[in-house]
């Protein structure tokens, strides 16, 4: 890790470039890191190893990028990336982890609480919140509802998961891997999905609702109804 004195150095050095660097304290940006003009850091962002960020763009605050490519205009928040490549115009975060061997392509939205490993996910395709998309092929302009799960280790071998262009995922929707979703395809919310969908096609892969009438006055599950 840099000293003190080589880290005023550096970000000096990137400031007279023209990358602005509004607050310095908490900031560590190695010798390598290469940040064109006009990009922001953020307070308390750390940049290691061979990082290359293109112009206009904002990293941080509280994001920590190591051996990651970022393209032009991209803006990561609270964001952890390491050995993957992110395009221009991404927008990811708060609280997202790009785990090695992910590529971004251009005007992905990745959105809070999303975990990306080991996968590609195409140009105009949104992952909004609370996902964990692993050992996938995602194709352009897919979107995935809140919740969903590429479910890609069975215990003893992790398996691939394909979602072409165009593809719906609803909410709360697994996908068991390997399993591809189709184009245009739809999942419906709530569904786990183990064989392939066609394309232009719904799954729905859950059970049908059961309501049992008067169940909490027979069962008295709650403490409360005991001590009546």
């Amino acid at each position: 890790m840099i000293n003190n004195s080589e880290r005023t150095q550096i970000i000096n050095e990137l400031i007279d470039s023209g990358v602005q660097i509004p607050c310095p304290d908490g900031v560590i940006i190695e010798k390598s890191v290469k940040i064109g003009k006009d990009t922001v850091i953020m307070p308390n962002t750390v940049l290691i190893g061979d990082v290359k960020i293109g112009t206009d763009c904002v990293i941080g605050p509280n994001s920590y990028i190591v051996d990651t490519q970022i393209g032009n205009n991209t803006k990561l928040n609270n964001t952890q990336s390491f050995s993957s490549k992110i395009g221009s115009g991404v927008t990811a975060g708060p609280f997202v982890h790009i785990r090695p061997n992910c590529n971004i392509a251009d005007n992905v939205h990745i959105g809070n609480f999303v975990e990306v490993k080991n996968s590609t996910v195409d140009a105009g395709s949104k992952l909004p919140h609370l996902l964990y998309v692993g050992d996938s092929d995602v194709g352009k302009d897919v979107n995935f509802g809140c919740g969903c799960v590429t479910v890609n280790y069975d215990g003893r071998n992790k398996s691939r998961t394909t979602v072409k262009d165009g593809a719906f995922i609803g909410c709360n929707t697994n996908l068991v891997a390997p399993v591809t979703v189709g184009e245009n395809a739809f999942t419906a919310a709530g569904s786990t999905i183990t064989e392939d969908v066609p394309d232009n096609s719904l799954a729905v892969a859950r059970n049908r609702q059961v309501i049992k009438k008067d169940w909490v006055n027979i069962k008295k599950p709650y403490k409360r109804q005991h001590q009546k």
